[in-house]
């Protein structure tokens, strides 16, 4: 799934795409008229805390949470509108987190002013007492459409979705989990109900469209990008291809590595960019979407970039 990780980490860091129907010519960009999102974005980080040890291995001295820190307050410098999102699994990997339990995690990403978060299926890892327990740490919020938490310690703690409000822009952003039966303990998850990712995507796609008036609707999932051994299987493929509404689908699941979106098309023929950060905090992915302010056409530039 994704490409060669070898030819990704040679790549990865100079890659661009300009994507997106309508689009408007790149000198325009300098127009007074056009607002600039920038999206930053990580996956299945699983408690990689420092970068990877200097043992001649082909991932050495790549991620680390210091970084990926500074990273993101470059950015943060150059650029008026930034999101910061991350699409679960932040828990399992490192001692970190079998000694902690996930407050070191939940403290560093509040650090780095992470905005939203969704739900992975190694979130539920501590069970829900030990996930409640550590989300006083987290100076962010948790969005999960799908995951149905309301007989459980996180009915308050997670909601179906968040807006965000930059420079007039109107940002609605859900979240999706994959199916935890066969992947969590039924100890861990405790009295949380999976419910259909499809459906649920597709009545909170169209509340924060159609209702909530959103400029740009992102959906975090982990369902995981796709599954050519299992072709009806969800993932952000089938997803994207069976819903309306959605702009962007940052994924994660799957640790796959993408120096580029995979644009597809939903149920209107509208394109659906569809992305995800490889795994261990080792990519920052970023996406520039620019908005003409009076129609709001947009137009996104990728340009992920290694951390390390």
């Amino acid at each position: 799934m994704g490409q060669n990780r070898r030819t990704f980490l040679k790549t990865a860091s100079n890659s661009a795409l300009l994507i997106g129907a309508g689009m408007f010519p790149l000198m325009s960009f300098a127009k007074p008229e056009l607002i600039k999102l920038t999206i930053l974005h990580t996956n299945d980080v699983h408690s990689r805390i420092e970068p990877f040890p200097m043992d001649g291995g082909r991932l050495q001295g790549l991620g680390g949470v210091a970084r990926r820190a500074k990273l993101i307050e470059q950015i943060r410098k150059e650029e008026k509108n930034v999101l910061l999102l991350d699409a679960g699994d932040i828990f399992q990997g490192t001692p970190y987190f079998n000694y902690f339990g996930g407050e070191l995690e939940f403290k560093l990403m509040s650090e780095m002013k992470y905005d939203v978060a969704t739900i992975g299926n190694h979130d539920f890892d501590g069970g829900l007492e030990g996930l409640h327990k550590q989300m006083p740490h987290a100076a962010f919020s948790f969005v999960s459409a799908n995951y149905d938490f309301s007989d459980t310690l996180m009915h308050d703690l997670v909601k179906p979705y968040k807006i965000i409000k930059k420079d007039g822009l109107k940002i609605g952003i859900f979240g999706l989990g994959i199916e935890l039966t066969g992947l969590v303990p039924k100890n861990l998850s405790g009295n949380t109900q999976y419910l259909d990712p499809i459906s649920k995507a597709n009545e909170y796609a169209a509340i924060l469209k159609n209702d909530e008036k959103c400029d740009y609707v992102i959906c975090l999932s982990h369902l995981g990008y796709k599954y050519d051994d299992e072709p009806g299987k969800v993932s952000d493929v089938v997803l994207s291809q069976n819903t309306r509404h959605i702009d962007l689908i940052i994924g994660g699941h799957t640790h796959t590595f993408m120096d580029k979106p995979d644009v597809r098309r939903n149920l209107d023929d509208k394109e659906v960019q569809v992305t995800q950060a490889g795994w261990a905090g080792i990519l920052l992915g970023r996406l520039d979407v620019y908005f003409e302010r009076n129609n709001k056409r947009k137009c996104v530039i990728c340009k992920n970039e290694m951390v390390g």
